[in-house]
């Protein structure tokens, strides 16, 4: 949705390199992460000025059945891309096939993440560390100062980020 519309995909790409530019200045290649990371991979790595590839969950079952295309040179410190958090599961296998052919994964780049504490567990258990642009926690308030959410549905929202697994309503 958001590359439909270009002053909020300009918005974006140039926020993702901020973030890249303060938490990630060594960044040497920009991975965008299957699939809805990929555009926002290409569009940062061009308003970076830096390489650029993507990243599948798994190796193509045909042709030259890469799992990274693009040229990464081994050595490379390398940037994720995502679009957005939940579990981190195709963010971290991402982060193995990165590793896997030799890169150094510095860290990863989001548009947003719901801030699951068990996700969280696992980037730093990967040695991954990630910024993003939005958060759960930060949509949530968002949505209640312009009235999509009052104080009793923020609090079955909150009731759901803190334990989303065994959440019932």
């Amino acid at each position: 949705m958001v590359l439909s519309f270009p002053e909020v995909r300009t918005f974006v790409k140039n926020e993702l390199a901020a973030l890249a530019r303060q938490y990630f200045p060594q960044t040497e290649v920009i991975a965008g992460i299957a699939t809805a990371g990929i555009a926002h991979g290409a569009l940062m790595a061009d308003v970076m000025g830096l390489p650029n590839c993507y990243v599948r969950p798994e190796p193509k079952k045909h042709g030259m059945k890469n799992q990274i295309e693009g040229h990464l040179v081994a050595g490379s410190k390398v940037l994720l891309v995502e679009d957005l958090i939940s579990t981190g599961k195709s963010s971290l296998q991402a982060v193995q096939a990165v590793r896997e052919a030799g890169a150094e994964v510095i860290g990863l780049v989001a548009l947003f993440t719901y801030g699951f504490e068990d996700a969280k567990q696992r980037f730093v258990e990967a040695n991954v560390p990630f910024y993003t642009i939005a958060s759960f926690p930060v949509l949530a308030e968002v949505a209640v100062e312009h009235g999509y959410l009052n104080a009793d549905k923020l609090e079955i929202v909150k009731s759901f980020a803190q334990d989303p697994i065994n959440w019932k309503q």
